[in-house]
């Protein structure tokens, strides 16, 4: 006789649907495609809003162009180090909101949040607006439409990330790398011609309105700012990247900032070297695309290119808000709803919720860019103020190795940052910022009201104690029924285990019908009590839930349970009478009895 051991158990495995397990995560590129296109496609309209200030001064005042991109490149460097940081201290997402919570306190977390909320919302809009915008001067034919051509860019994306945020980012990887190298070569090729190729667009005249003072400086510094908005939403989705999330939301984070910011001096640097002013009919980055390659099929190659990631930087806000979201509801400061997640695993109450949102908010401005543009970066700037500030706290709390040049590096950008932020909203005030001003604290208000009710609830459900053991009490079974069949079998054989006592109740408007059901109970005998209740108004439901309130003032345990035959075939269904599914909301929402459904299958 042999020994051996035993065979191991095999546990059986459920296999996964499209989009469960690690797959359904970022990697580093997919991010940088789903989390990055608001902040990379900023490119087309960040140098462009510094130009358009500068030149209130003159055209010679654009000498003062690259000395401005590079304190935004600077700020740059300093904003993608600190969101590294909230990276690593917040690896559960939530950005400038997580930071402003452990840090700063309540009210400032909710300010946080407020903004990030506003910002991602108008993210959508801006970008969508913006793209039917660009697609409308290729094709003019679209221009009455601009609206309709939001609305449908907006349902294809929320189907997109509906499915998985990394089915989006799959979605978007071919379009992001095509802008980056066009825009890499548009800078590349033009910088080493020594005039342009062509010029596009009608000849626009600048006289000098205002002087090369610091009030300029400092508004066309806050309108190239907008340049920035995007960089938070990788540390506000972490959790949307694979393991180990940390270091590839960082490495995200950081390729990001080196495209950026060698985008925007490059694009800097070009301009001064052309001397490119605004003309009418074009955008900047089109008479740059014309000055490096002519106004042959490449340039209109780039030109739809630019279009078309315009439109989809939109997704960053469907990476980033849903997230947050699901954040703010697991503080109860949203409905709970905003935590449930998918098997795919996507928040999809969030989605839902920013599509609606923007949608509301394209509707109202017509999908028009420039009533949205002056309410687009203030958001921003009070998030990246407030997770700066809160980082400068939190090292100076944990004081950890080499704490005091973080803090710096912290401090420094939370200057720069809410200078940023006030310049823009004194200047934009009253072209709707004003709007912004408004919202955040009625965001702070709900969240607030919110939290209220949770923690009322949390207080009545005695969910921070220990509850009083349960005690048995007689228990009382109510079955409306109409005749006697299999389905009144099937009840009372659930019934009776379900409770000490059954009582059937059956409603008639016939005394007829009443007398008939009287005999056929008698000659069944199963056991249980019957009660006819009589009808005279042919009210077959209200009678029941009446008889029920009764029965049930006494305190004691009452359980009502419904039978409902159900066809297999869905086409069927329609014909079955819903009259017990009506009964069983009555009863859900007018008493505190147990409603049970039971559903009989038909073969049909």
């Amino acid at each position: 006789m042999t020994l051996g051991l035993a065979p191991k158990k095999s546990h059986p495995k459920v296999p996964r649907r499209h989009g469960e397990g690690g797959k359904s995560h970022l990697t580093v590129l997919q991010g940088l495609a789903a989390l990055s296109l608001d902040a990379l496609s900023s490119v087309a309209y960040g140098p462009e809003a510094i130009v358009v200030v500068l030149v209130a001064a003159g055209s010679g005042a654009l000498t003062a162009m690259l000395p401005i991109t590079l304190v935004i490149a600077g700020l740059l460097a300093v904003l993608v180090v600190s969101y590294r940081q909230v990276i690593a201290v917040h690896p559960d997402g939530g950005g400038a909101y997580a930071v402003a919570k452990k840090d700063l306190g309540r009210t400032v977390s909710l300010m946080a949040a407020a903004s990030l909320i506003i910002d991602y919302v108008l993210t959508v809009a801006v970008s969508l607006a913006a793209g039917a915008a660009s697609l409308a001067s290729a094709f003019p034919v679209l221009s009455d439409h601009l609206l309709a051509v939001c609305l449908i860019a907006l349902f294809l994306l929320t189907v997109v990330n509906l499915r998985g945020i990394a089915d989006s980012a799959r979605v978007l990887m071919l379009p992001t790398v095509l802008f980056i190298v066009s825009v890499i070569g548009v800078i590349v090729v033009g910088l080493f011609r020594a005039h342009p190729a062509a010029t596009v667009g009608t000849s626009q005249s600048f006289p000098a309105v205002e002087a090369l003072g610091v009030l300029l400086v400092l508004k066309a510094f806050s309108a190239g700012c907008s340049a920035l908005t995007g960089v938070e939403a990788i540390a506000n989705a972490v959790p949307m990247f694979r393991q180990p999330r940390v270091k590839r939301a960082q490495h995200t984070e950081l390729m990001l900032g080196l495209l950026l910011g060698a985008m925007l001096i490059g694009l800097s640097l070009l301009i001064r070297s052309h001397h490119v002013v605004p003309r009418g009919g074009v955008t900047l980055l089109a008479q740059l695309t014309a000055g490096a390659f002519g106004t042959g099929w490449p340039y209109y190659a780039i030109s739809l290119i630019v279009t078309l990631v315009l439109g989809i930087a939109a997704n960053t806000s469907f990476g980033g808000l849903p997230v947050l979201m699901s954040v703010l509801a697991k503080d109860d400061r949203l409905p709970h709803l905003f935590a449930l997640r998918s098997e795919r695993p996507v928040h999809r109450w969030g989605v839902v919720a920013l599509a609606v949102l923007a949608g509301v908010m394209l509707v109202v401005v017509s999908a028009d860019t420039q009533r949205l543009i002056p309410l687009f970066a203030i958001g921003v700037f009070v998030g990246f103020t407030i997770s700066q500030i809160g980082l400068v706290r939190h090292w100076s709390v944990e004081r950890p190795d080499g704490w005091l040049p973080r803090a710096l590096v912290n401090g420094v950008g939370a200057v720069l940052t809410a200078v940023a932020g006030i310049v823009l909203l004194a200047t934009k005030f009253l072209a709707g910022a004003w709007i912004v001003v408004l919202t955040v604290p009625l965001l702070m208000l709900l969240f607030s009201r919110i939290e209220r009710y949770y923690t009322r609830v949390r207080d009545q459900l005695g969910l921070d104690g220990t509850p009083p053991r349960p005690t048995r009490t007689h228990s009382l079974v109510i079955v409306p029924l109409g005749r006697v069949d299999m389905i009144a079998a099937a009840a009372l054989n659930a019934a009776s285990s379900l409770g000490d006592e059954v009582v059937v109740v059956a409603v008639f408007d016939d005394r007829t019908k009443a007398d008939a059901m009287r005999a056929d109970w008698a000659r069944w005998n199963p056991g249980p009590r019957l009660d006819i209740i009589d009808s005279p108004q042919h009210s077959l439901v209200h009678p029941v839930i009446g008889y029920v309130e009764e029965v049930a003032r006494n305190g004691r345990q009452v359980a009502v349970l419904i039978p409902q035959a159900e066809p297999l075939h869905g086409r069927y269904r329609i014909l079955q009478n819903q009259r017990g599914i009506l009964m069983a909301g009555l009863l859900s929402s007018r008493t505190d009895v147990v409603v049970c459904l039971l559903k009989l299958q038909l073969d049909l």
